[in-house]
Order: C-alpha cells, then structure tokens, then sequence
C-alpha cells in the first residue's frame, strides 16, 4: 500500500460542518482535478478563512481533521450542481483550532506576515510533519498513518 499523503482543504467553517455531518469532502466548489489528486488513506485537514460562505467574518482556525475513505465519485446536489466528492472519516473528537499560534511551527508557511498566501489555490499538500503539528493541536496526538 503506498504511503499516505497530508492535505489541507479549504473551505468555509459552514460548509466544512456540512462535510463533516454528512462525512465527505469537497474542494474547489466541487471541481474533480483536486479530489483526483487525493486517495483512500491520506489524512485531510480543513482550513477555514471565513466562518460563512460568500461572507467576510473570519474564522481563520483549522476546523476537521480525518482521513479519506473510497474514491472520488460525483453527486446530484440539486440545480443542476453536481459536485465531486471523497468520503472522509472525520475524526469526532477533534477541535477546532487557530492557525496564528501555529504559523511559525509550520513549514508550508514561507512567510509568517503572508500566510494566507499558502491557501490561494483552495487546497495543498502538506508533509506528515505539518500534519502532525497540527493533528496535535486538533486531537491532542497525532492519529496513526
């Protein structure tokens, strides 16, 4: 089995909640490039900047950690939407946490005073170190991979 990949998706705390209820992940407003990309077995992470979608509170805190489950497949959301999705295993005891104390632990971020920059594309790749700091933060351990 290869070795598991660490992701961050991002995503309004709102939509991130939705996710976690019904428990799958959609990134990019639901575009399949992203999800293709990420396979059973890898650990995902959501990062949310805004606390509702097509809102500007912030909320600027990791909010789900889990790990993906099956493969990408596509779902009738009704108006002619029809997302692609990857189930994810939410882990439930998770909370939610801000980035700012994290910002210097974290390698993926070059540049503590342009964070935000990291989150452009709506997701990245992470490395199990990244992962691991912030699992600690979320879960009080990291979750075995």
């Amino acid at each position: 089995m290869p070795e598991p990949r660490f992701w961050i998706g991002v995503a309004s705390r709102d939509h991130v909640r939705r996710g976690v209820g019904e428990g799958f992940a959609q990134l990019n407003h639901g575009k399949a490039r992203a999800l293709e990309r990420i396979r059973a077995g890898d650990g995902l992470i959501y990062y949310s900047p805004v606390e509702r979608f097509g809102e500007r509170e912030p909320c600027q805190r990791f909010t789900a950690i889990g790990r993906v489950v099956g493969e990408v497949y596509r779902v009738d959301a009704g108006g002619g939407f029809r997302p692609h999705r990857h189930d994810v295993a939410f882990f439930a005891e998770a909370r939610e946490v801000p980035i700012r104390p994290l910002l210097e632990a974290l390698d993926f971020i070059h540049d503590a005073r342009r964070w935000g920059y990291a989150f452009r594309f709506g997701h990245l790749e992470i490395g199990r170190d990244d992962y691991g700091r912030i699992a600690r933060a979320m879960l009080g351990a990291p979750p075995a991979f």
